[in-house]
């Protein structure tokens, strides 16, 4: 027991409680996942449950493999990276848009040859706006009040993004546009130049509904929830699912809605974990959600850099609001997305993209690097003084 306590000390580094947090939805997600593909296995596999299992499982850990690789980089070298897949990440979301894998009637996916792989291009580029504008924002801490030189390549390459995201995922791109505005509160940038993001957003993201291959499907679904007239199937089987859950579920394994609700393993696994937990498995998954933005968003106070906090400030809240989004869609809060829930869900690179974002935050939370920083500079304390008042 010593030996293997001695291990993990030197091989998990940073926020232990994060660690913990990850393994135990991990864990969450293996289980239900195999639970909700049961139909799925029996129409596609002629019965083989195993198969998914084992897929699943298999993403899982290779997204935690990715997760304790980046938790070893130091996380100043994510500037550099993230500057790099930005430049990638604009003409694969292009590519993807014009020749990309259709599903659910949008080019989302790029297929790798070979290994038959197929991945959305939306989740690099995610990360790369991130961690771009965080690099900005900590550069331009001194100035940050210069329209031209300090503000304007933010509003540039926020609109772009969020823009070639929206064409084919809006909702990806509304969360991805919230985040940004997000930094840029907590990095010190004047709110009329938030707000002046807010309609350069706005315009960007409006342009994409019209030219973008699921625009009609987005105003559907949105004049629905306002109406209130006419419930969706997806939403009334979720319902279904969560009103026979009660308060501690059917048991593992025991969902029927898993055979007639839609995605019950990805978009609608929230509501399956009710109708096997209850509401007490609801809410130890919304706590853990919580916990998880309370541990990334506490790292913005320690944080010797105003890179660092901003970094972590930024992929944590990106997580944990599509995950907040996924678990409202289920329960009738909001109109249907299509967001899967991070770390929960099934997918494939998709969590691969997870486990590299929670990595970069335990990369930043590690503080083996402060050793040779030097002492905390007044950008970063106004950031943090900033972030505590917020």
């Amino acid at each position: 027991m010593e030996n293997i306590k001695i291990w993990f000390d030197r091989n998990l580094k940073g926020d232990p409680i994060i660690w913990g947090i990850v393994i135990i939805l991990s864990v969450i997600s293996i289980v239900v996942v195999y639970s909700a593909t049961g139909s799925l296995a029996y129409k596609y596999t002629g019965g083989n449950t195993e198969k998914y299992l084992i897929d699943h499982s298999m993403m899982v850990l290779a997204g935690l493999l990715v997760m304790w690789v980046a938790h070893k980089i130091p996380y100043k070298t994510y500037g550099l990276i993230g500057r790099f897949l930005l430049v990638v990440s604009i003409p694969l979301l292009l590519f993807t848009f014009l020749f990309g894998s259709t599903v659910n009637e949008a080019n989302r996916w790029i297929t790798i040859p070979v290994i038959n792989k197929a991945f959305q291009p939306s989740d690099i580029a995610k990360l790369a706006l991130i961690a771009t504008l965080a690099s900005l924002l900590a550069r331009k801490q001194k100035n940050i009040d210069d329209f031209r030189n300090a503000f304007l390549p933010m509003i540039v390459v926020i609109g772009l993004v969020s823009g070639l995201i929206g064409l084919a995922n809006m909702s990806t791109a509304v969360l991805l546009l919230s985040t940004c505005l997000l930094l840029l509160f907590i990095g010190r940038v004047p709110m009329k130049y938030i707000l002046m993001v807010v309609l350069v957003g706005g315009l960007f993201l409006t342009t994409s509904v019209f030219l973008g291959q699921r625009g009609g499907t987005f105003f559907s679904r949105i004049e629905k929830f306002v109406s209130g007239d006419e419930i969706p199937f997806q939403a009334e089987q979720s319902f279904i699912a969560i009103s026979t859950g009660g308060i501690t579920g059917k048991g593992p394994g025991k969902s029927e809605q898993r055979n007639t609700l839609p995605h019950p393993y990805s978009d609608f696994i929230y509501a399956i974990i009710i109708e096997e937990y209850g509401m007490v498995g609801g809410a130890v998954v919304l706590f853990l959600y919580l916990a998880l933005l309370f541990r990334g968003m506490r790292i913005v106070a320690s944080s010797t850099k105003p890179f660092g906090g901003l970094l972590s400030a930024g992929l944590s809240f990106a997580l944990v609001l599509q995950a907040m989004v996924n678990m409202a869609v289920a329960v009738g809060l909001g109109p249907i997305t299509g967001l899967p829930l991070p770390l929960l869900s099934m997918g494939g690179t998709s969590l691969v993209f997870t486990g590299f974002s929670l990595g970069i935050i335990l990369s930043v939370s590690r503080g083996d690097h402060q050793e040779h920083l030097d002492s905390p500079s007044e950008g970063s304390n106004k950031v943090r003084k900033t972030f505590q008042t917020a």
